[in-house]
């Protein structure tokens, strides 16, 4: 079930051109909206995903099986299209004060302020949720990026060479970014 502080989130948000986007949680009905996103992506795109989005089984399983204590899904949506989606995945043992964001943008919506007005919705949701920690794996050649999780907040805590493999087998340098959500407070 949604957390309770979630269930009537709706945010408007007004990007730089003046078009204006719902960003709300994904539920389980959002199944044929996840699945027309992922079908406009390019194999370059594709390239880039964790998971192969264009199998549909992987969607509808991410739709039907919703457990929002491991992910919260945040859907973007432009008269009723969805354009991107960002996810806060919570860690579990000892790492559950930490929380992992992804974020995907469909080509048309990419450098229009989008991503990181969804990045400042996922941070505000973390720290509502007690989360302590965020990161985010940035591909390292994604200057623009990283620059942006920096405007946010977040440093670059380490370069992992060669951390991401490409389904071909390259491997590419990933950046850790991270940010501290709770502030440590030294004993008097």
């Amino acid at each position: 079930m949604l957390p309770e502080q979630l269930q009537k989130f709706r945010d408007i948000v007004t990007l730089v051109d003046g078009a204006r986007i719902l960003l709300r949680p994904m539920i389980k009905e959002d199944h044929n909206l996840l699945s027309e996103l992922f079908s406009s992506i390019n194999s370059e795109d594709l390239r880039y995903f964790r998971h192969n989005v264009k199998d549909p089984t992987i969607l509808k399983k991410w739709s039907t099986d919703l457990d929002y204590r491991q992910v919260i899904p945040l859907l973007a949506l432009a008269n009723d299209h969805v354009v991107g989606n960002a996810s806060l995945h919570f860690g579990e043992g000892p790492r559950r004060h930490i929380g992992e964001i992804r974020l995907f943008l469909r080509r048309d919506f990419r450098k229009r302020g989008l991503g990181i007005k969804m990045l400042k919705v996922i941070v505000d949701i973390a720290r509502r949720q007690g989360l302590h920690i965020l990161t985010a794996e940035v591909i390292a050649e994604n200057v623009k990026v990283i620059k942006a999780f920096e405007n946010l907040g977040f440093n670059q805590n380490v370069a992992l060479e060669d951390f991401f493999m490409f389904p071909d087998g390259e491997c590419i340098d990933v950046k850790l970014m991270v940010m501290p959500l709770k502030m440590k407070i030294d004993e008097f």
